[in-house]
C-alpha cells in the first residue's frame, strides 16, 4: 500500500478497534476485523472514497455483524457461562472512558448484556451510544431507513438498560473496596469478605473448557466468599494479584511470571459488590497477556 493509503488506515485504526470491541466482545476478533478491513482497503479504489471514516467503519461494522451470527453458534456449545474478554485500559485503548456512561458500554456486564441482540440491533446501539452516529449516517452503514435505525436502537436499550444497575463508583472507592477484598481474600477471613458482598451478591466464571472453574453462578454473600477464599488459597509460584483499570473501572487482575490467570470484574451497590465475573479461561486472556508485556 502506498504510505498515504497505510498513514490514512492507521490514522483509524484505534477507533476501528473500539468499534470492534464493542460488537463483538472479544479483543483478539476484533484485530481479526481491523485486519480484514485493512485489506479491503488496501485492494479499494481509493480516489474514489469521499469520506474514509465513514468507508471503513462501514465495512468494518458489517463485518462483525456477518461474525455475530458464526460467533452465536460457537457459543452455544460454550463449556460453562461465556464472559467478554477483558482489555487492560490504563492508556485509552478502548477510546475515551472519562465519563460513567462511557465506561459502562465497555463494562463486562454490558458487553454480556449486548450478546442478547441481534445483530442489526448491537451494530446500531454501538455506533449510536459509543460513537455518537446520527440514525442518518448509521442507515447509510447498515443498509436500513433512517425510521428502522430509530426503532433497533430504541428496542436495543430497552433490553439492555432495564437489566443495569443504576449505582456506579467513583473509581476511587470501587479500589478502596478492591483493597478491602485482596486483603480478606488472601487473609482467608471468610466473614470479612462476605460483609463486603451484598446479600444476594452473584458470582460468574469463565473458564470455558480450559479451567476447571464453577460452571453454575454462585449466588450469596456466604457462599461467594468462601468460593472465592477456596480460590485465593491455590499456591502459584511467583502470583501477584494487582487492582488495575480493565475496562475502564478498577478490577483485580492476578499474574504468574509472563501470563496473566485471572481478571475479575466487579458490578456495585452503595458500598458493597453486587456481583463478580471472574476470567480464568486462557484464551479470553491471551490478548490481556501479549499487550501486558
Amino acid at each position: 500500500m502506498d504510505a498515504e493509503g497505510l498513514a490514512e488506515f492507521e490514522r483509524h485504526r484505534p477507533r476501528l478497534f473500539a468499534l470492534g470491541y464493542r460488537m463483538l466482545g472479544s479483543a483478539s476478533e476484533a484485530e481479526d476485523a481491523v485486519q480484514e478491513t485493512y485489506l479491503r482497503w488496501d485492494a479499494s479504489q481509493r480516489g474514489d472514497i469521499r469520506s474514509a471514516e465513514a468507508w471503513l467503519t462501514t465495512i468494518l461494522v458489517n463485518l462483525c455483524r456477518t461474525w455475530l451470527d458464526s460467533a452465536r453458534a460457537r457459543r452455544e456449545t460454550y463449556v460453562g457461562p461465556w464472559l467478554p474478554e477483558p482489555v487492560a485500559t490504563p492508556n485509552g485503548q478502548l477510546g475515551p472512558l472519562e465519563s460513567a456512561e462511557q465506561r459502562e458500554l465497555v463494562s463486562l456486564a454490558m458487553l454480556t448484556l449486548m450478546e442478547r441482540l441481534t445483530p442489526a440491533e448491537r451494530a446500531v446501539f454501538v455506533l449510536r451510544e459509543a460513537f455518537g452516529y446520527a440514525h442518518r449516517e448509521i442507515a447509510d452503514m447498515l443498509d436500513l431507513t433512517e425510521s428502522n435505525s430509530q426503532q433497533l436502537y430504541r428496542r436495543a436499550a430497552q433490553h439492555v438498560r432495564q437489566e443495569r444497575p443504576r449505582f456506579e463508583p467513583a473509581p476511587e472507592q470501587a479500589r478502596a473496596l478492591f483493597e478491602k477484598f485482596l486483603i480478606a481474600a488472601q487473609a482467608g477471613d471468610v466473614e470479612s469478605l462476605g460483609a463486603l458482598f451484598a446479600a444476594d451478591i452473584t458470582s460468574v466464571a469463565d473458564g470455558g473448557d480450559k479451567v476447571n472453574a464453577a460452571r453454575r453462578t454462585v449466588v450469596g454473600s456466604d457462599r461467594v466468599a468462601r468460593y472465592l477464599v477456596g480460590l485465593f488459597r491455590f499456591s502459584v509460584p511467583g502470583l501477584r494479584v494487582d487492582i488495575e483499570n480493565v475496562n475502564g473501572t478498577p478490577a483485580l487482575v492476578a499474574r504468574a511470571p509472563g501470563v496473566v490467570l485471572l481478571v475479575l470484574a466487579a458490578e456495585f451497590a452503595p458500598d458493597h459488590f453486587a456481583s463478580l465475573r471472574l476470567v480464568v479461561n486462557p484464551d479470553k486472556l491471551a490478548y490481556f497477556t501479549r499487550t501486558d508485556q
